[in-house]
């Protein structure tokens, strides 16, 4: 990715300065990721992390079928017991997940429950800097990988996006991560201008929250013609604009679709890259309006990205040593809204799959009762989703990243 891009998505997201900038200025290629083939350490595992932007609704995503609360909290947009694909006999996953319900029942999917942080923040902005700097008392100004790669000795290429600019949990204190632009190729039909345009744009007749649905989907296509706007300016040109920098959203995510993205990270894996760390990511999940459609259709475009890219990396020895992690920045309300839709929320689940993986149900599912201002209580804070991710696939010690953080996920990796 250019210095442009880097420089504007850094700058507008508040994260990261100067000195990480220059150390992760280069622009890189997926050539250059490939020029590294051979030069890693065979027996290294690598982490996939998938960034679910807008905020995906986990009490839908994994149903508390069994809970009569799931069904009184929000009646039209529960699912039924025999809609779900059972993981027990309490919860089960979303219809739209069947790859992702076999590899359940192959024991390469962890799902952990309950994931979430103190005092949560209900802003896209705040709640994602937090997740990506692992601060949640005062996000800061690296992000939690990005510390992990100065540890790592600082080559960009070692933790890669191919999203359209550079994550904040890519940079750190010395430098930043690689971000790749990934080339074009043909994918699935989307929907046509008119389409989009039409649901930006909110009716008289709509309801507040369809209102806010809409005003949220224009906001989202503005920032994405913004970053389009900015990759396409010549080297060393800003784009113009009029004069004000457009923020940074967290309810953006990847212009090109996660079959893309993660077909760049199989081909990098299966040439023995050195990258230990991949971002990807899949936007469009602030669900404030006629949700259990639109959701169903994101969940099977993630449900189809992974499986294909979780079945190939099953054919070889390098991609049997990939974890792939999925979250959001938060969950959604327990209570539906009056449009068919959910609210930002806290608590929500992580899903981790791959080979390495002891597949199964994790942490402490919240009470749908027991709640704080109508939202979930976390169980697992997420920095014990990190700490064993960085012990387990990426060989570091948790507490430098992390400051000092001793809670672990015991038996999941």
């Amino acid at each position: 990715m250019d210095v442009l891009t880097r420089r504007r998505f850094l700058v507008a997201s508040g994260v990261v300065g100067a000195t990480a900038l220059a150390g992760g200025a280069a622009a890189y290629r997926l050539n250059d990721l490939l020029a590294t083939a051979g030069d890693r350490d065979p027996e290294a595992r690598t982490l996939v992390l998938v960034t679910l932007y807008g905020g995906n609704d986990g009490l839908n995503t994994v149903v508390p079928y069994a809970d009569p609360a799931y069904r009184d909290a929000r009646p039209d947009l529960a699912y039924a017991a025999e809609d779900v694909l059972r993981l027990d006999d309490g919860f089960g996953l979303n219809p739209a997940l069947p790859g992702l319900h076999r590899a359940y029942g192959a024991g390469r999917l962890a799902v952990v429950r309950g994931v979430g942080y103190p005092k949560p923040d209900r802003s896209h902005f705040r709640s994602m800097d937090i997740w990506q700097t692992a601060q949640p008392d005062r996000p800061g100004t690296t992000g939690w990988l990005g510390r992990w790669l100065d540890r790592a000795g600082g080559d960009p290429r070692l933790a890669v996006s191919f999203e359209p600019a550079l994550p904040p949990l890519l940079a750190g204190e010395r430098g930043a991560g690689a971000s790749v632009p990934v080339p074009d190729r043909e994918t699935a039909p989307q929907l046509g201008a008119e389409t989009l345009t039409a649901l930006a744009a909110a009716a008289p007749d709509d309801s507040p929250a369809r209102a806010r649905a809409a005003a949220c989907f224009a906001d989202l296509r503005a920032v994405d013609a913004m970053v389009a706007q900015v990759r396409a300016a010549p080297a060393g040109e800003e784009a113009e604009d009029d004069g004000e920098s457009a923020p940074a959203t967290a309810t953006g995510g990847a212009r090109v679709s996660l079959d893309a993205q993660l077909d760049l990270v199989a081909r990098c894996v299966e040439a023995d890259v050195t990258t230990r760390v991949f971002s990807v990511s899949l936007g469009g999940f602030d669900t404030h309006a006629d949700e259990k459609q639109l959701q169903q259709v994101l969940l099977g475009q993630l449900d189809g990205a992974l499986t294909r890219f979780a079945d190939r990396m099953a054919r070889t020895e390098a991609g049997r040593k990939v974890v792939v992690a999925v979250y959001s920045e938060f969950g959604r309300r327990v209570r539906a809204n009056a449009s068919d839709g959910t609210d930002h929320g806290t608590a929500s689940n992580v899903l981790l799959l791959g080979a390495p993986v002891d597949g199964g149900l994790y942490g402490e599912p919240p009470s749908l009762t027991d709640l704080d201002d109508g939202d979930l209580k976390h169980t697992t804070d997420f920095r014990d989703v990190y700490a064993t991710v960085l012990e387990r696939v990426l060989d570091t010690d948790p507490g430098a990243v992390l400051g000092d953080w001793r809670g672990r996920l015991t038996g999941v990796l």
